[in-house]
């Protein structure tokens, strides 16, 4: 029993260091990019359109990052701020959950729409100051978009007698 023993654990070594020895096979080239997956131009491009923010801060710009460009009144501002909002698994624009509870603060009347790609996937969020919840989300995005807070258009709602 002891050399059957023996001749296997001599087998098992001689199999593993054959393997430790052998050349890795060839990994496997990944597909080709396809044509609707390129983005055109390259890299990330958005279309920030802000209404009803003021003067000097409606209007339409574009925004290209990765590499840097574009309308947008702070492209450098704007790309980093991006960046620093986009993590794996956790789009970057999504709205706010509807059972959030939020504060009773009313932001003002401004709204912002922003399309493109960003991150290569498809982008069209709408950004509201209706209460606590979606002034905090616009803020996170600045300066994408118009810091508003810093110019006194935080407005609270009066309580209801």
């Amino acid at each position: 029993m002891a050399s059957h023993l023996f001749r296997a654990a001599a087998l098992l070594l001689t199999s593993a260091l054959a393997l430790a020895h052998a050349p890795a096979p060839a990994a496997a080239a990944p597909p080709p990019v396809r044509a609707e997956d390129r983005a055109d131009p390259p890299g990330d491009h958005l279309t920030v359109t802000v209404r009803d923010a003021g003067s000097g801060r409606d209007g339409t710009y574009e925004l290209f990052c990765h590499p840097a460009g574009g309308s947008h009144p702070d492209v450098d501002g704007a790309c980093r701020a991006l960046d620093r909002n986009t993590r794996w698994g956790r789009d970057p624009f999504a709205p706010v959950p509807p059972d959030s509870l939020c504060t009773t603060v009313y932001g003002g009347p401004a709204t912002a729409r922003v399309t493109g790609t960003w991150a290569g996937r498809p982008v069209d969020a709408v950004y509201v100051r209706r209460n606590g919840c979606e002034i905090g989300r616009w803020n996170g995005m600045v300066p994408l978009l118009p810091d508003l807070a810093a110019r006194g258009h935080f407005m609270a709602n009066s309580p209801v007698r």
